[in-house]
């Protein structure tokens, strides 16, 4: 079982090693492929030192699974290399997840629709992550017309750009800027670029993907992307408006028996998530959970995910291992 991790001195690079060792997963020899800069150097991984290849070296290896990190240009030009030599590609770029040939998996909700024919697997957008492990159960229970989401993004998001301007701005420090204006003390609703109808891209996969993923063109979904000074993970209100009518007491419980969840949701003793208990978790935590009294079968709820482990790496891991039990162990 030879595994690539295709961007593995990026910051989703490092926390996919990191869950592969973790986890315990099964591979007898690790690809590690970086850009040309990082060729040659080495890399430890659970004890032993790995030598960085580029892409080239890395389809001659002929890979039984490749984990991209490395960008969309990189994953639409490499991706399909790899495919042809056999290699199971699990990508966590935005380059294929709307293509109508390739299934976008959140493991705990479609991984069933892997086919071995699937070579190229997209791994979601960090926020959608998040958010459809919530709607996923809840839409099959109550059925799902409507969903708002406003964000509160980590800047581990955008790299380890965003992270050291932080880091400048709170020393005083000069240094180059990954976002238009100071992040330090401030909210940026901006996340990716802007598009035509004035909405980000962000904003857009939240829509299109979470569709993708529920199975449900129907369902309606509008979201606001705001960038905030945190390191440890994304937070996001939602606010669910269901075609059926519903009990919050049904919804606590089906969400604290749904795997990959925690519920945190006690206001009495202010019990509720926060990125500072998410960072460096796998699961998806969700609170404030309550009726919109505004509106008919409504509903709000809280939900925060370490971006860089569910919302990236984790997931893809996952997807990894489902391929391990159900392709490469039936071979």
């Amino acid at each position: 079982m030879k595994v690539a991790v295709v961007g593995a001195t990026g910051m989703v690079g490092q926390v996919m090693l990191q869950i592969l060792a973790e986890r315990d997963f099964p591979l007898t020899e690790l690809i590690p492929v970086a850009s040309e800069k990082s060729v040659g150097k080495n890399i430890e991984f659970k004890g032993k030192t790995y030598k960085i290849v580029g892409l080239e070296d890395a389809v001659k290896r002929k890979p039984e699974i490749a984990l991209f990190s490395a960008g969309g240009e990189t994953s639409l030009i490499w991706a399909p290399k790899f495919a042809e030599v056999g290699t199971s590609v699990i990508d966590n770029s935005s380059a294929w997840r709307m293509d109508p040939s390739k299934k976008l998996v959140v493991p705990e909700i479609n991984a069933n629709e892997i086919t071995n024919e699937d070579l190229i697997i997209a791994n979601p957008n960090c926020s959608t992550i998040q958010l459809v492990m919530a709607l996923k159960p809840l839409h099959d229970a109550f059925q799902i017309d409507r969903v708002i989401i406003s964000t509160y993004q980590s800047i581990t998001g955008t790299g380890v750009k965003a992270v050291q301007q932080l880091e400048n701005e709170y020393t005083g420090s000069k240094g180059e800027m990954a976002y238009p204006y100071p992040i330090h003390k401030n909210a940026i609703p901006h996340c990716d670029v802007f598009l035509e109808n004035d909405y980000t891209k962000e904003e857009m996969k939240l829509t299109q993907e979470t569709k993708k993923i529920l199975s449900d063109e129907s369902v309606k979904v509008a979201a606001t992307a705001v960038r905030i000074p945190v390191v440890g993970g994304h937070s996001e209100s939602v606010n669910i408006e269901f075609n059926k009518p519903f009990e919050v007491s049904e919804i606590k419980k089906i969400l604290s028996e749904t795997p990959g969840i925690t519920l945190q949701d006690n206001p009495e003793v202010n019990t509720y998530p926060m990125p500072i208990y998410a960072e460096g978790k796998n699961d998806v935590f969700i609170g404030r959970i309550r009726r919109d009294f505004t509106r008919e079968n409504a509903l709000n709820l809280w939900i925060v995910a370490d971006n860089l482990r569910k919302g990236a790496a984790t997931n893809a891991v996952q997807i990894a291992e489902y391929l391990v039990e159900h392709r490469f162990n039936n071979q």
